[in-house]
């Protein structure tokens, strides 16, 4: 269907231009003309003013001599219009063949190479509804942990035995809550997060209505773990209840926008994650996981993070403190630069911001440490030529050397 709807369009196009360039060229010589047939006609009343007695015989001939002039200068433009032939017609063919053959090979080849020509039509509706299908069809929580191993953990062997005491004593009493709550933990903590999920679905079983928020997200964060980062149904249910009773969560929503992600709702899960970016606090655990993944979800949804807004100082703000002494603005500056400078060494962060605090040193005249931050970017975004040229215009706005 592209093909067709793209070729029509250029076939279109091509059209106009060629038959314009094809079709004859009509002078419009009726301006001549007319004033010859004017001056004509004045040459005959000329004549029957003299016969009349109108004019005299001097009047008649110095009027007579002025038309004359006038149509000699009338049917020299009239023959001029006439003269002035188009370009040859071969020539007009053989630049439509050429404008006929550049564009459409030149628009079609252009697409074959970047575009994909193969894929099928895909509109929102079809979009979404596959989305919906395949959250539907996704695998339980059984069956995506029979697909990963526990991990393995080094512990002392006491410690094991403490564990292997704990399970023993949790058989003899099933019902015991804080004693699940224990092992749930020791069984997180050896990486054995199917036994935790087991704990936990026993602890949720036995306080029932009385859960809490913190119950909620702690059971969904097992079952994540137990499946390597999967969010099964039965976990995305689980995030669910624990956003009802807490919907400020900053892990919940974390867990939720993954859980977007992953079911092909990208939009969904970039105003989530923008959202927990913006509110903080920058020490949070998720923070740098959403800052590892935020770039693809933004590209996945369509959204341009080189437009998007960022924490740390402004163009605008650099630029007013130059009104300051050179003292005060350099402490204004410095001061703005420091947070962004200790949030990009502990966390990380975009391209963006990483372009930011080149340019803000290089404004405070820090060029030996711009040129630090500049080559420690390169290698955090190696494989990201964009973010790569990004960079370069900041280290070369900052004045640094290459």
């Amino acid at each position: 269907m592209i093909w067709f709807l793209g070729t029509a369009a250029c076939l279109i196009c091509t059209g106009f231009i060629v038959r314009s360039i094809l079709r004859p060229k009509t002078i419009d010589i009726s301006a001549a003309t007319k004033d010859l047939a004017l001056y004509k006609d004045q040459l005959r009343e000329v004549d029957s003013d003299l016969t009349r007695g109108v004019l005299n015989e001097a009047d008649s001939e110095s009027a007579k001599l002025e038309i004359s002039r006038r149509i000699l200068a009338a049917d020299k433009r009239a023959q001029l219009e006439t003269l002035a032939n188009p370009a040859p017609i071969i020539v007009n063919k053989l630049l439509a063949v050429f404008i006929i053959i550049l564009v459409l090979t030149g628009s079609l080849g252009i697409y074959a190479s970047l575009g994909k020509p193969n894929l099928p039509d895909r509109p929102l509706v079809a979009r979404l509804a596959a989305a919906q299908e395949a959250r539907a069809q996704r695998a339980s929580q059984e069956d995506a942990e029979i697909k990963v191993p526990d991990e393995k953990v080094n512990v002392p062997e006491d410690y094991l035995e403490l564990v292997r005491k704990l399970r023993e004593a949790i058989q003899k009493r099933p019902n015991d809550e804080q004693g699940l709550r224990l092992l749930a933990l020791h069984e997180f903590r050896l990486g054995k997060y199917r036994a935790a999920r087991k704990a936990h679905t026993r602890i949720m079983k036995i306080v029932g209505d009385k859960a809490t928020a913190k119950d909620y997200i702690d059971f969904a964060e097992v079952m994540i773990f137990a499946t390597n980062g999967y969010i099964s149904p039965e976990a995305e249910i689980t995030l669910s209840q624990a956003l009802r009773l807490k919907p400020n969560d900053g892990r919940t929503r974390y867990y939720s926008g993954l859980a977007m992600a992953q079911n092909g709702r990208a939009d969904v899960a970039y105003r989530l994650w923008e959202g927990l970016l913006k509110e903080g606090p920058q020490d949070a655990p998720w923070i740098p996981l959403i800052k590892s993944q935020i770039d693809d979800i933004a590209r996945l949804a369509g959204i341009n993070m080189s437009n998007q807004p960022l924490p740390g100082p402004t163009t605008d703000q650099i630029n007013a403190a130059s009104e300051m002494t050179e003292d005060d603005r350099k402490n204004m500056i410095r001061g703005m630069v420091s947070g962004l400078g200790e949030r990009l060494a502990s966390n990380g962060g975009t391209m963006n911001e990483w372009a930011r605090l080149i340019r803000a040193l290089g404004v405070l005249g820090e060029t030996a440490r711009a040129s630090e931050i500049w080559h420690e970017a390169k290698d955090v975004f190696r494989a990201n030529p964009k973010a790569l040229t990004l960079l370069l215009e900041a280290a070369q706005a900052a004045e640094i050397s290459q």
